[in-house]
């Protein structure tokens, strides 16, 4: 059975992918800010037939308690064989143009905390030489448009890292996945006017991203069509680009 950690798993596509593994008998190890959440989510799991779901408080943005974090998980699981890593925020832009600090701490929390936990995660993986680390960035990061650059600025950070530990870790049997979610209808995104024939629920992007890890891909847009629509996105020259309101 499949031993998992998943951080940042109060999230709604956190959760959808932990039922998919608990369905199959998985132990979970979960981790999050919220006590409470936490355990109400690793008794559901346990419900759904998970072996086992332990919980762990942190906030990511506490750095150096991610290698005690690793060190429990492993110690609890005997091993990482899939890692997810779904911890974020949706930024504000606004409020991150009229404040450094605000747009600072943005950028840890969807860019810097996540490469600050791969790295050491990393190395324990490799250590195993198995197993896959799955990391939701978002489209967000393909292109800087202005009305999310802060946002897309971390998530770029996050999709090239990615890319580079991907090929570093391929030659110790250990795989990374990079997702690239589109617009998904989570409490995260409530209130938000999106298009909705274009919005997603978290059980379709779990069901990609479950699919993915499987089948070991690189990288995933969620649902299929982001690619092309990216595509587009990337391909309008600068000159026009500048001029849109994206």
């Amino acid at each position: 059975m499949k031993k998992v950690l998943i951080v940042g798993a109060t999230s709604a596509i956190a959760i959808a992918c932990a039922r998919r593994w608990a369905s199959e008998g998985a132990t979970l190890f979960l981790v999050g800010r919220q006590a409470e959440r936490l355990e109400q989510i690793a008794a559901d799991l346990v419900a759904r037939g998970a072996k086992a779901a332990t919980s762990h408080v942190l906030d990511m943005n506490d750095f150096d308690a991610h290698q005690a974090m690793l060190d429990a998980c492993v110690g609890t699981l005997g091993g990482i064989d899939v890692a997810l890593i779904a911890h974020g925020t949706l930024s504000d832009q606004k409020a991150c143009e009229q404040d450094v600090k605000v747009a600072l701490r943005e950028l840890s929390t969807n860019g810097l905390s996540v490469i600050a936990l791969l790295t050491p995660l990393a190395n324990v993986m490799e250590s195993a030489k198995t197993g896959v680390i799955a990391v939701i960035s978002s489209v967000a990061g393909d292109r800087g448009r202005p009305s999310n650059y802060v946002y897309g600025t971390a998530k770029a950070a996050v999709s090239t890292f990615c890319e580079g530990l991907r090929a570093r870790l391929f030659k110790s049997g250990v795989h990374v996945l990079t997702i690239k979610p589109g617009f998904v209808d989570t409490p995260m995104t409530a209130g938000m006017p999106l298009p909705g024939p274009l919005v997603a629920t978290p059980e379709r992007v779990a069901n990609d991203i479950v699919r993915a890890v499987e089948k070991k891909k690189d990288s995933i847009y969620t649902p299929w069509f982001w690619s092309g629509i990216m595509l587009i996105i990337r391909s309008v020259p600068g000159f026009l680009f500048k001029r849109a309101s994206l």
